[in-house]
């Protein structure tokens, strides 16, 4: 079944050498609730701490050449809390491509009113290296000269906005305004990056003295691919353990867990389960982060949020 299927992505691949292709390309987290700041700049430095934050997706496990993400971020205020910065890497790979994006990241926020109700504006900037590896293809012409390796160098620029209290928040961003086209010397051929758009909300309920819940929604605009829309619902008990489950509209179904082991290391996973044919050929996807904050034991006093 792998070789047939990695035969079949081969002749897929053959095909759109002679189209123009436009995906939704960016990176995709089931918890993205933790890591906002990879496609929100404007998150930067809203922890109150300096917060590093690793992030690993294993997408489609068991079927050849399937998405896998690494992402490392850190960020934190500075000053007097009205400046935050970051600095993000990722490196993303599917079938015979990779991508490596290193950007930094700026946030600026105002206070709107006595409710502690903030409003942060933030600019990301960096570069991204697009490769393509033809020898992981197989190809039925090897005296294609279409289908050769290549190496992508492209600037990055973003922008977000982050609409927040202690108990709730509203994000708007695109992580990248800049179009690209990958194969812009070859008339023939064309992959272009689009510009993608990044809708969040959140809110906290506290259920009783131990127990918060807290509802929250990511929704992916690109031209060229449908709109994608992330529901997910975690628990948090004692301040300690995360649980909850999340649904990827016409895609997936979640488990989430996460364990905040000391005031400043937290870890956690999260299941997927495909929804679509797609299921009768790999094995879920698996995804784990660890977080690690200092400066933390006041926040925890007088905050209760867990995004």
């Amino acid at each position: 079944m792998k070789k047939a299927l990695l035969k079949i992505c081969g002749i897929i691949c053959v095909l759109l050498s002679n189209l123009s292709v436009n995906a939704q390309q960016y990176s995709q987290y089931t918890q993205y609730m933790y890591n906002t700041i990879s496609f929100n700049p404007a998150y930067a430095g809203n922890r109150g701490s300096l917060t590093a934050m690793a992030i690993y997706r294993n997408q489609w496990v068991g079927l050849d050449g399937a998405p896998e993400t690494l992402n490392f971020s850190i960020n934190t205020p500075l000053g007097v809390d009205r400046v935050g910065l970051g600095l993000g890497v990722t490196s993303d790979k599917i079938g015979p491509s990779s991508e490596n994006t290193i950007s930094t990241d700026f946030s600026y926020t105002i206070q709107l009113n006595s409710n502690n109700v903030k409003l942060s504006f933030g600019l990301k900037a960096g570069i991204n290296l697009f490769e393509i590896d033809t020898d992981k293809l197989l190809i039925y012409d090897p005296n294609d000269h279409d289908l050769v390796n290549r190496n992508v160098l492209s600037p990055v620029v973003g922008t977000g906005f982050y609409l927040h209290s202690n108990r709730w928040y509203l994000g708007f961003s695109s992580p990248n305004l800049l179009e690209t086209d990958h194969y812009d010397d070859i008339k023939v051929s064309t992959a272009k990056e689009k510009m993608h758009v990044f809708l969040t909300a959140g809110y906290v309920f506290d259920l009783n003295s131990d127990l918060k819940f807290k509802p929250a929604v990511l929704t992916k605009v690109v031209a060229g691919a449908p709109i994608g829309v992330d529901f997910s619902a975690n628990f948090l008990l004692q301040e300690r353990v995360t649980l909850g489950a999340a649904y990827r509209w016409d895609a997936a179904v979640s488990a989430l867990a996460g364990f905040q082991i000391n005031e400043n290391i937290m870890i956690g996973y999260s299941y997927d389960y495909d929804t679509t044919e797609l299921s009768n050929y790999n094995d879920g996807s698996h995804e784990i982060f660890l977080r690690f904050e200092l400066g933390t034991r006041t926040r925890y006093k007088v905050n209760p949020r867990f995004f």
